[in-house]
């Protein structure tokens, strides 16, 4: 783990061993991020979400969005996660003032495997920085 990395777990939703043993054995590497079981470039923090450095950058920024909810993909977003939704593209809207390089952006998001996506746990690709 590099020094600009830490282990995210949220501070108000306490983890128990037994919850921890259960990610460990899923495979979903943003579960086991979110509870400190994997390493990550930790860029910013709310309640509902984390948003982490992607390790594979495809721009010169290149940030996921992810809720901590684990909501496999867009299409199983129910009503009842309308305010987690909603706070993924205000997260955008943060990320985007954070620096005059990211005024403006590109989002991204894949829905099921025939379009790319490769991990199941819904997030956003916040693309930014200088073009060539």
């Amino acid at each position: 783990m590099n020094k600009n990395s830490r282990i995210i777990t949220p501070p108000d939703d306490p983890i128990t061993q037994k919850d921890r043993n259960a990610i460990v054995l899923s495979d979903c590497i943003f579960c086991k991020i979110i509870a400190g079981l994997a390493p990550a470039t930790y860029i910013k923090e709310t309640k509902n979400l984390i948003v982490i450095q992607d390790r594979y950058p495809q721009a010169p920024v290149h940030f996921l969005i992810i809720p901590k909810k684990h909501i496999s993909d867009i299409s199983a977003f129910t009503q009842q996660d309308s305010v987690i939704a909603g706070e993924l593209l205000l997260m955008a809207q943060e990320l985007s003032a954070m620096r005059p390089d990211t005024k403006q952006f590109k989002l991204e998001s894949n829905n099921g495997s025939l379009w790319g996506q490769t991990v199941f746990h819904t997030h956003i690709h916040f693309l930014s920085g200088k073009i060539s």
